[in-house]
């Protein structure tokens, strides 16, 4: 599902043009950046929680010549699962 997908199933579900949908989705997408980048959690129960992780530097290697390397720190997004993500039933995908 892209983007425009997401817009046009929530313009239908909520009964709202896909213009106001998409403004929606952004704010919801900008909100929960802005939460993030401010260190907090964003809870939706049932649904899951986004959250950041930083990972420490580390020392790695390079698989192809074996060079020990340095990797910097780095903090990213994270999601959570809730209960009703965990629980789902997935159809499997039909081959062709």
């Amino acid at each position: 599902m892209k983007k425009a997908d997401l817009v046009a199933k929530m313009a239908a579900g909520a009964g709202i043009t896909k213009t106001q949908a998409e403004k929606a989705l952004s704010a919801f997408m900008a909100a929960t950046e802005a939460a993030m980048k401010a260190g907090d959690k964003l809870t939706l129960v049932g649904f899951g929680t986004f959250s950041t992780v930083t990972r420490k530097a580390r020392t790695g290697r390079n698989p192809q010549t074996g060079k020990e390397i340095k990797i910097p720190a780095k903090t990213s997004a994270k999601f959570s699962p809730g209960k009703g993500l965990k629980d789902l039933k997935v159809k499997a995908a039909k081959k062709k």
